[in-house]
């Protein structure tokens, strides 16, 4: 595999026992009461000692893909470079590239040049589009103050998705 050239890649659910058993190993570990584990995940080969420890960040990976296989969804894996365009970081973000470029110039998004070019680092985009993510939810929480709880869920689960919606168009009245 080393030297294989990365590209995306589509992963669809087998229907076999094998998603299940590890996502209910992956299960019961978490409600065994030891939460989500400490890297001490190994990935074992076919003969004894033949082993790696799986750090943190691709155990997540592994247990997101494999509670989606589980649900029946395919998966989509796509290397990311650490370093993006602007227009990779509106796709990300899934707004315009005039608006990344917007929130650069204002100093929402840390940025750097490389020539004319602005170039983002990944976790840098990856920070605001979380600070913007909870920003949305406060509000959208400020909106459910007061409530009695006798309205049916999916009134209530509307009426936060217009909250959402009006954060949203907001936050994009203000970078424009």
């Amino acid at each position: 595999m080393a030297g294989a050239a990365l590209k995306q890649e589509t992963y669809l659910p087998e229907a076999d026992a094998q998603v299940a058993q590890i996502y209910d190993f992956l299960e019961a570990h978490e409600k065994a009461g030891r939460g989500v584990p400490s890297p001490r995940y190994f990935l074992a080969g076919a003969t004894p000692g033949d082993q790696v420890e799986l750090p943190a960040e691709i155990y997540r990976a592994v247990r997101q893909v494999v509670e989606a296989m589980q649900q029946g969804l395919a998966v989509t894996v796509v290397p990311q470079t650490q370093t993006l365009t602007t227009q990779q970081a509106a796709d990300l973000l899934g707004i315009t590239r005039p608006t990344v470029i917007k929130l650069l110039d204002s100093g929402k998004i840390p940025f750097e040049r490389s020539g004319t070019h602005r170039r983002i680092l990944l976790r840098n985009l990856l920070d605001y589009r979380q600070q913007r993510r909870a920003e949305q939810y406060a509000a959208i929480d400020a909106t459910g103050a007061g409530r009695d709880g006798e309205e049916d869920l999916e009134t209530t689960l509307q009426e936060l998705r217009e909250a959402r919606r009006a954060v949203a168009a907001r936050r994009r009245g203000a970078a424009e």
